[in-house]
């Protein structure tokens, strides 16, 4: 499930990554592809991106023949929740609590009870600001990670440097990492 601000974030193909990801990550070497379980990839969106004013869109994929389409029935599903949508049902009420600032304010006390531990107590703001602070620092460790790769993928263009020498200037990067950015520069050479 992945809740996305951002119409441009919630594309079609983002959809396919997401469960092409769920897939792979189901599925072990070796096991049979029949015994993989039905998935289902839920975009709620702060939008009506699909602007059909429904609130749910429901993907699935179909085998055209002839003037027919047939259902695949590969165990596939994408669901697009539109988050405007404030019909007086489950889904109205559920996309209301999601835009609620007030625990007090929603419909579901499920929901509302996990708001108030992680707004209004003390030990739950304590664990989603540990979570915000990992996120963060998962975050500037993923960044600086990725500077350092740019940097010897520099170097290594460059050529000036062996890679022993490259590995002294940037640390963070094992040898056989070094190894792999100049196989990958020299394909692309």
């Amino acid at each position: 499930m992945e809740i996305q601000r951002k119409d441009a974030g919630a594309g079609a193909k983002r959809a396919r990554h997401n469960s092409s990801l769920l897939d792979a990550h189901i599925l072990k070497s070796g096991d049979d592809t029949e015994d993989i379980p039905d998935s289902y990839i839920i975009f709620v969106t702060e939008n009506d991106i699909m602007k059909g004013k429904q609130p749910i869109y429901p993907v699935e994929r179909y085998v055209t023949i002839g003037d027919n389409k047939v259902l695949f029935g590969d165990g596939s599903h994408i669901l697009y929740v539109n988050g405007k949508y404030r019909g007086n049902d489950e889904i109205g009420r559920l996309m209301h609590d999601f835009s609620c600032t007030n625990p007090n304010d929603m419909n579901y006390e499920a929901l509302a009870k996990k708001a108030r531990y992680f707004k209004q107590d003390e030990e739950g703001v304590a664990a989603m600001c540990k979570i915000m602070e990992d996120m963060r620092n998962e975050a500037a460790k993923e960044a600086a990670l990725n500077n350092a790769r740019e940097t010897a993928r520099r170097m290594i263009i460059d050529g000036e440097l062996s890679l022993e020498k490259i590995a002294r200037y940037v640390p963070s990067l094992s040898m056989d990492e070094l190894k792999e950015l100049e196989a990958e520069v020299m394909q692309l050479a």
